[in-house]
């Protein structure tokens, strides 16, 4: 089988950040990198859960929600993914992205949808550990601009 493009990144090298991970017609994924990889830090399940439906919440409720196309977690739990319609320009989705790590790192009050009725694993999460990582994204992403959106090789 042909290899999916995100195995091509050498994530030996790959640091935190945010980067443009493939373009499919006017579908922009972009990889919202929190953690480097392979390093021996990874969001907890709880924590992971807790940003996705934060994050979500956050993007499907800003000005771009019409162009969000999906906004979800790595299974290697060193971020999430976050496809918009390419109408949003990177420099906007990059001030979407602060934002919105922003809002997760001080959010307050019941996390949105994580009622039994609402959710498939509504015990699984945990709000403290996901500001917490969060905040540590945000430092990340102080000094991150258009240019750093490539990946390097």
């Amino acid at each position: 089988m042909k290899k999916i493009a995100s195995f091509t990144v050498n994530h030996d090298t790959l640091e935190k950040g945010v980067y443009i991970s493939r373009i499919d017609g006017d579908a922009v994924t972009y990889d919202l990198r929190m953690k480097k990889p392979n390093n021996g830090s990874f969001i907890s399940p709880k924590s992971l859960h807790t940003i996705e439906h934060l994050l979500a919440t956050y993007v499907r409720n800003s000005e771009y929600s019409d162009s969000i196309i999906y906004a979800g977690p790595m299974g290697c739990r060193s971020g999430f993914y976050l496809i918009v319609r390419d109408c949003v320009s990177k420099a906007d989705v990059l001030e979407l992205v602060k934002k919105s790590f922003l809002f997760i790192a001080d959010f307050s009050g019941e996390i949105p949808g994580s009622s039994k009725a609402e959710c498939g694993n509504y015990l699984e999460h945990d709000l403290e550990a996901a500001k917490k990582d969060a905040a540590e994204y945000n430092e990340a992403l102080r000094d991150v601009t258009e240019n750093d959106m490539n990946y390097k090789d």
